[in-house]
C-alpha cells in the first residue's frame, strides 16, 4: 500500500470511528437549535430508525408532553400557588407571567392530562421498540433542553430545563448552574419508559375522578362567598386567602362519586408496567461494564448528575418494586386503621372494579368492605 493510500485509509478509518460519537451528540444540538416539536418531527420522519433514534424520539415526545401541558397552563389564568400545592405532575412546574392569558376554565386540568396521556402514548411506542441487546447511545447536554412555553418558536427567559427541571434533579442546584451532559444508554430506555408509565398512570387516575366538576363547584362557591364579602384578616383558615381549604375541597369533591372504570383499569395497567420497566432498568444497570456520563450508575460507575447515589440503591429499589408489585396485584394488602394485621384492602380489586367513593365511609370502614379481605 502506497503512502498516499495509507493516508487516505487512515483518514477514512478515523472518520468512521468518529461517526458514532457525532451521531451520539447531534440529538442534543437538534433540540437546542430547533426545539422539541421540530426534533420529534425530524426523528419521526426517518425511514429507518436505530435504537438510539428510537430513544431520542421517545425522549423528545416525553418532554413534548411536558411542553404541551405547560403551553396549555401558560395560555390560561391559573392560580400557580394552588397548582404547585396540588403536587400533581405538570401542574407544579413554574410558569413565566402571561399578561394575555385567557380566563380560567374548570375544564383546563382535564384537558392538560388528556393531552399529556395522549402525548406519552407516542413516547412509549418509540421506547417499546428497544430491547436488551440493542446498543443505545444518546448524549444530551441538559442545558440544551428548553420548552416553548409561549409557543412562539423561540427560546425565551424561563423556558430552560434549569428553570423547570433542576429542582427535580437536586433541590440545591441553582437555576443558573451549568447543567451536566449525560449519555443515555439501553438501560435508560427502560427508566424513561417507566417514568412515562408513571405519569400516564397519574394522568389516567386524575381523569377517572373527573376533576372538572369538582373544580367548577369550588370556583363558583368561592366567587359567591367573595361577592358576599370574604374575610380579609389573617387567621388559621384565611392566612392564605383560604386557598388550601379550596384545594382540599377540590380533591375531596373529585375523589367522591363513581370513578371511570375504564380509566381506572388503564391507570392500574400503567402502574404495573412502570414496575416491570423499572425492574428491567435495574437489571440492565447492574450488567453494565462501561462508565460513560451515566444517568443512574451501578456501584462501579459514576453518575454525571450532581446527586449522590448509594452503592446499594439498586438492591433497595428492587426490594421496593417487589413490594409495590405485590400491592398492585393484590397479594399484599393495604392496611386500614380498623383492621388487624392479616387483613387489608385489595388495591387490584379496587382499581379494576371501583365502586362509588365516599371519603367518610372509607375512613369509617364501610367504604372499604367491597375490597377488604384476609
Amino acid at each position: 500500500m502506497s503512502h498516499h493510500s495509507r493516508f487516505l485509509f487512515a483518514v477514512l478509518a478515523s472518520l468512521l470511528a468518529a461517526t458514532p460519537a457525532l451521531a451520539d451528540q447531534h440529538y442534543s444540538t437538534m433540540i437546542a437549535e430547533t426545539g422539541l416539536s421540530a426534533t420529534a418531527a425530524t426523528l419521526d420522519a426517518l425511514p429507518e430508525k436505530s435504537p438510539s433514534d428510537q430513544f431520542a424520539l421517545g425522549g423528545v415526545r416525553f418532554l413534548g408532553a411536558v411542553e404541551g401541558a405547560l403551553q396549555q397552563l401558560y395560555a390560561t389564568q391559573i392560580d400557580q400557588e394552588m397548582t404547585r400545592n396540588s403536587g400533581l405532575p405538570f401542574l407544579r412546574l413554574p410558569l413565566p407571567p402571561n399578561p394575555d392569558a385567557a380566563p380560567f376554565r374548570p375544564e383546563l386540568i382535564t384537558e392538560v392530562f388528556q393531552g399529556a396521556v395522549s402525548d406519552l402514548e407516542g413516547s412509549l411506542a418509540a421506547l417499546d421498540t428497544i430491547n436488551d441487546g440493542d446498543d443505545v447511545g444518546v448524549t444530551i447536554n441538559l442545558g440544551d433542553i428548553w420548552f416553548d412555553i409561549n409557543a412562539n418558536g423561540t427560546r425565551d427567559m424561563g423556558e430552560d430545563f434549569a428553570t423547570l427541571g433542576a429542582a427535580e434533579l437536586d433541590r440545591n442546584l441553582a437555576t443558573d448552574a451549568t447543567l451536566p451532559t449525560v449519555r443515555f444508554d439501553t438501560a435508560d430506555a427502560a427508566w424513561l419508559s417507566a417514568y412515562a408509565h408513571l405519569l400516564s398512570g397519574v394522568g389516567e387516575t386524575t381523569l377517572a375522578l373527573d376533576p372538572t366538576s369538582a373544580i367548577a363547584r369550588v370556583v363558583d362557591s368561592r366567587a359567591a362567598i367573595q361577592a358576599l364579602g370574604a374575610r380579609t384578616e389573617r387567621g388559621y383558615f384565611t392566612g392564605d386567602d383560604g386557598r388550601w381549604v379550596d384545594l382540599f375541597a377540590m380533591f375531596v369533591h373529585a375523589i367522591e362519586g363513581q370513578p371511570d372504570v375504564t380509566r381506572g383499569r388503564a391507570a392500574h395497567a400503567h402502574f404495573s408496567d412502570m414496575i416491570a420497566d423499572n425492574q428491567v432498568f435495574w437489571a440492565r444497570v447492574a450488567a453494565e461494564t462501561d462508565d460513560k456520563l451515566e444517568w443512574i450508575p451501578n456501584p462501579a460507575q459514576t453518575s454525571a448528575l450532581p446527586i449522590p447515589f448509594p452503592p446499594d440503591i439498586g438492591a433497595t429499589w428492587r426490594a421496593v418494586l417487589d413490594e409495590a408489585d405485590a400491592v398492585l396485584k393484590g397479594d399484599l394488602l393495604i392496611p386500614h386503621w380498623r383492621l388487624d394485621q392479616g387483613a387489608g384492602i385489595n388495591l387490584a380489586k379496587a382499581m379494576q372494579d371501583p365502586g362509588e367513593i365516599d371519603v367518610l365511609a372509607i375512613f369509617q370502614g364501610e367504604g372499604i368492605l367491597p375490597y377488604a379481605e384476609q
